[in-house]
């Protein structure tokens, strides 16, 4: 599937989205709509918030050289990944609770993705049954939080064959719990804890209280963890119950073994960051990895995954799927992980925040913003098409030397 957008056009947008320019503008509408704890969830890193912040100083740190006189007019954005051909290379990443931040919100990513020809992740930590996701929209990759109990593992893998999803992406760096500090001063948990507090926010915004959350209790009653294991988790909202969040510490490199053996249908490790786990991942019969520190949500003080990728890909080869997400807010970025050896990208919050802020529409908006910057940024280089991005194209600003070239 082609990119619609003609080259250097800014996509056409109703009225009430025009104001949206860069995906930098839906952060600042879903910071007023959203409840303070629900969007410092999405916001936040873990602790002091080093990772969050290298993930976005990391590409600042590369900068281009561009070539001219060569006939871009007939540009394409358009990528194959796992035999599959996207508009575009990017996707949108796994983000949990979506439901909670816009009205059906895993729905309104998936839908939104479909119709721009990308592919949408949904997270195992949605408030959606996965099978009515998947039927709204089949080619959603599904992502998995598993813990180290065969039982458990074989009976969600289970289901998601079931399901009919395609792609299966394994989260694994989540064994321990990350120390989100941000969570609590701003009064958010999982399941949310009923309170003044809470109650506050609810009064204080009342088109989320009523067009989101009102809305889903009405339609739907109280959202639930649906997708973690193979049978339903807690509720989002609970003063006793628990989230049950397994033993994700017992996870090892033989459940990786079981997963494949399983799971027959395309599978994609997620969380990597380390050349010698992404060569054994790749060993071990994956289809693909994604280079990740989980959007600067676990370690803090883990460097951006821009800073590693070079060396994951040299790894395990230019022709294994290598992707990465983590900090990517412009096209640039897009094309500076592109050029250091990705074969594509995933971009997380700033989706969440348009769906908060303007729904489906506003997540298609939002696609097609991204993706005028790419088709634009790959002209300005005085390129035709995703293939010919590579390292020679960029410089390391400290050394002023091109990092070395991995042609992607």
């Amino acid at each position: 599937m082609e990119t619609r957008l003609s080259p250097g056009a800014r996509p056409t947008a109703p009225p009430g989205l025009r104001k949206f320019l860069s995906l930098q503008d839906f952060e600042t509408g879903a910071r007023r709509h959203l409840p303070r704890p629900l969007f410092e969830y999405i916001a936040g890193g873990a602790e002091d918030s080093a990772s969050l912040h290298d993930n976005r100083a990391a590409f600042s740190e590369f900068g281009f050289v561009t070539r001219v006189l060569r006939n871009v007019s007939g540009r394409s954005q358009a990528v194959d990944l796992l035999g599959r051909r996207y508009a575009s290379p990017f996707g949108i990443a796994p983000m949990g609770i979506s439901a909670l931040s816009a009205y059906r919100g895993d729905l309104v990513q998936a839908r939104a993705a479909a119709a721009e020809g990308v592919p949408m992740i949904m997270s195992g930590s949605s408030l959606i049954p996965l099978e009515e996701v998947i039927a709204a929209a089949p080619e959603t990759w599904f992502q998995a939080y598993l813990p180290g109990e065969t039982a458990k593992i074989e009976a969600l893998i289970d289901r998601v064959d079931r399901a009919g999803v395609k792609t299966l992406v394994l989260t694994v760096d989540t064994a321990v719990l990350a120390n989100r500090e941000n969570n609590v001063r701003a009064g958010f948990s999982t399941p949310l804890r009923p309170g003044l507090r809470l109650a506050w926010e609810g009064l204080t915004h009342p088109r989320w209280t009523i067009g989101t959350f009102l809305r889903t209790i009405m339609a739907h009653g109280m959202p639930h963890f649906e997708n973690s294991y193979a049978t339903r988790g807690a509720p989002i909202l609970s003063s006793r119950v628990a989230r049950d969040f397994g033993a994700k510490d017992h996870l090892d490199w033989e459940h990786l073994a079981l997963i494949r053996r399983r799971w027959k249908r395309t599978l994609v490790v997620k969380g990597l960051m380390h050349h010698e786990d992404a060569r054994k991942v790749r060993d071990m019969g994956a289809d693909g990895l994604i280079v990740s520190n989980h959007g600067g949500r676990q370690l803090d003080g883990t460097v951006s995954p821009l800073r590693v990728l070079p060396e994951v890909v040299r790894a395990v080869g230019a022709d294994f799927p290598v992707m990465m997400d983590s900090g990517i807010r412009r096209g640039t970025d897009v094309l500076k992980a592109l050029a250091l050896g990705a074969k594509f990208v995933f971009v997380g919050r700033p989706f969440n925040y348009a769906a908060a802020a303007a729904g489906e529409e506003g997540v298609r908006h939002a696609i097609r913003i991204l993706a005028d910057e790419v088709q634009r940024d790959l002209g300005l280089l005085g390129l035709s098409s995703i293939s010919e991005v590579h390292g020679a194209q960029l410089r390391d600003l400290a050394s002023r030397k091109h990092p070395t070239q991995l042609q992607t």
